[in-house]
Order: C-alpha cells, then sequence, then structure tokens
C-alpha cells in the first residue's frame, strides 16, 4: 500500500495544528487545547517515523544496485542489504501502527479497583497478592501508586481496593489486566493441604479528567460520615469518610482512607469521573455494532483471563494462550514479558481490522 498521499496530508494538518497551539487564545478551551497538543504529538511522530523509513528504503533501494556489481564496494553493499532490510520493514510496520486511528486512553493515568471473587478469605488474600505484585511491578517501571480506598480482610487480605497509578502511558500499560484472575493453590487456612481455585476481579479504568466529564452538583449526593473499620488513632474519630452518589447513573463511590475529609473527596470524584468516563466510552463502543471487537483489550470484567497456578510455577494467560513457568517471580512484579506479548497480540489484531498489513 503506498502511504505517501495519506502521510502528505498528515503533514498538511501538522502545520494547521502547530499554527492553532501557536495561538495566545489557546486555553481558552482546556479541552481542545489539550486534543491539540495530542494530535500534535502524534502527527510529529508519524511524519518522523514515515522519514526514518524513506531513508532507510532509499539506502536499501541503493546498497540493492550496487551490490550487482563485481567489485569491493558490491561486497560492502552486499553486507548490508540484511541489516537494511529487516530496519526498513520494522519501520514500514512502525508507520502502519502510527496510522492507526489513537486511542484517546492509552497515555492517562490509571484508576485500578481490585475485588475479592469466589473464594471466601483465600479470595481475599489473593486480591492483597494481586495489589503487591502490581506495587512492584510499579516500582521496576518507574510508576507511581496512590491508594484510594480499601476493604481489609480478616486474615490480611483485601475485599476491595482502590488506587491510582500514575506515570508514562500508564493506561496503555495495564488496560490489559481487566477481567478475572484465577488462583490455584493450597490456602494457608486450608488443614488438608488441599488445592483450592478461587477469584479475583481486577478493573483498569483511565482517569478522566475535568475537562473529558463535567458532573454537576445538582447531580450529585454528597455525605459525609465516621470511618470505620481498622487503622489508627485517626480512625472512627473524624467525619472523615465521604460517600459520592452520581444521582442520573446510581455511581457511588466511597473513600474513607485518608484523615482529610476534603482529600477524600477529591479522590472519591477522581473514581467517580473515571467510572462515568469508561462507562460513557463503553455505551459508545457498543453502539458501533460492526467495530472490533478485540479479545485481549476488550476489559471485560466477566471474563476469565488469567490463571495463577501455584504448584506447577506456572502462569497463564487464557486470551493469547501464553503460558510462563516462573510465577514465583511474576507475582514479584516480573510481568513485562507476559504484558509485551499482550500489547503486541492487541496490536496485531488492530492492524488486521484496518487492512493495512
Amino acid at each position: 500500500m503506498d502511504f505517501a498521499p495519506l502521510i502528505a496530508r498528515k503533514r498538511e494538518r501538522l502545520l494547521e495544528i502547530e499554527k492553532a497551539i501557536s495561538e495566545p487564545n489557546l486555553y481558552d478551551n482546556p479541552k481542545r487545547a489539550q486534543e491539540l497538543l495530542r494530535e500534535n504529538t502524534r502527527l510529529k511522530q508519524t511524519v518522523a517515523t514515515w522519514d526514518a523509513f524513506e531513508k532507510t528504503a532509499r539506502e536499501y533501494s541503493e546498497n540493492l544496485e550496487m551490490a550487482k556489481g563485481t567489485d569491493e564496494l558490491a561486497e560492502m553493499a552486499q553486507a548490508e542489504l540484511p541489516e537494511l532490510e529487516k530496519r526498513t520493514k520494522q519501520l514500514e510496520r512502525e508507520v502502519q501502527v502510527t496510522l492507526l486511528p489513537p486511542d484517546p486512553n492509552e497515555d492517562r493515568d490509571a484508576i485500578m479497583e481490585i475485588r475479592a471473587g469466589t473464594g471466601g478469605d483465600e479470595a481475599a488474600i489473593f486480591a492483597a497478592d494481586l495489589y503487591r505484585m502490581y506495587l512492584r511491578y510499579a516500582e521496576t517501571a518507574g510508576l507511581t501508586i496512590e491508594s484510594i480506598e480499601s476493604s481489609p480482610s480478616v486474615l490480611g487480605g483485601y475485599r476491595e481496593i482502590i488506587f491510582k497509578v500514575s506515570g508514562e502511558n500508564v493506561f496503555r500499560k495495564l488496560r490489559y489486566e481487566s477481567g478475572v484472575h484465577r488462583v490455584q493453590r493450597v490456602p494457608a487456612t486450608e488443614a488438608q493441604g488441599r488445592i483450592h481455585t478461587s477469584a479475583a476481579t481486577v478493573a483498569v479504568l483511565p482517569e478522566a479528567e475535568e475537562v473529558d466529564f463535567e458532573l454537576k452538583q445538582d447531580d450529585l449526593r454528597i455525605e459525609v460520615c465516621r470511618s470505620g473499620g481498622p487503622g489508627g488513632q485517626g480512625v472512627n474519630t473524624t467525619d472523615s469518610a465521604v460517600q459520592i452518589m452520581h444521582i442520573p447513573t446510581g455511581t457511588i463511590v466511597r473513600c474513607q482512607d485518608g484523615r482529610s475529609q476534603l482529600k477524600n473527596k477529591e479522590k472519591a470524584m477522581v473514581v467517580l469521573r473515571s467510572r462515568l468516563l469508561e462507562k460513557k466510552q463503553r455505551e459508545e463502543a457498543e453502539k458501533h455494532a460492526a467495530a472490533r471487537k478485540s479479545q485481549v483489550g476488550g476489559g471485560d470484567r466477566s471474563e476469565k483471563i488469567r490463571t495463577y497456578n501455584y504448584p506447577q510455577n506456572r502462569v497463564t494467560d487464557h486470551r493469547i494462550e501464553m503460558t510462563l513457568y516462573n510465577l514465583d517471580r511474576f507475582m514479584e512484579g516480573e510481568v513485562q514479558q507476559m504484558f509485551d506479548a499482550l500489547a503486541q497480540a492487541d496490536l496485531d489484531e488492530r492492524l488486521a481490522a484496518a487492512s493495512i498489513e
């Protein structure tokens, strides 16, 4: 496929964008400014990748011609051909990737929610294990995790924990974690040594910003109450817990992890906006029945996506049928191999669906 005409239109659009973002009144409309800046970044990447592709393809063509000779120069050209061919194909694929419709969420921070599923106390302990796994991964990936709300269980697990992950392209890195995670192991509470199967549900939401979703005060019911559960001296002594209901949708968010009522309200609003944004985007996607339903990045929370088998030290992702025998290290945050494979599978699907491979 000849991408040159499309790239030419991209260059024209880039000039329009650069002119627009140089206007002094750019930030009079924050949402539009944000969209223009993101588009500017994407277009610059597309044009730069295309220029690199054209340069490498030209060098490959020239070397191919020179290699037809019989002198020492022809031998040198022949020796360079394999690497130039490999680089040309790689850049051509990168051009295809940059031409795919952008995901507006991929460069956002993420709100993650982990909830214990079937399995009682063992499911709650597994939810805590997953949280620890993401903590370890965040440390190695240079990401920051901030707790928003948690509901501890009696045996040290979590019935529910909600946290924010901040950093570079966070949602792109974590989006494939949404779904049901199943664990097979002998619980600490099992006296007979039998293997039990438990589950926890993970939801990864793109963090919404105020410009994405306007919350009208009349649509909110905000209640404050005394925090409950285990904690320090501040718990159960101040009315710091905040519960917010979005009346039109019935969505309820509660936050009590902090001692400051104001901080808890801010965190609850972040989660509420993110849930409402995800709901809105999901409903819009469902309207377009012909759109691709990705098996990798669909984010269906009811879908069993991964099994963690402790007796076999095995972790299996069922969407891409990938099995690793390093569960001990995987639970310590060494998840990048799996994350990369999921991202690659999703990219292959998108390229195939766009018919530009």
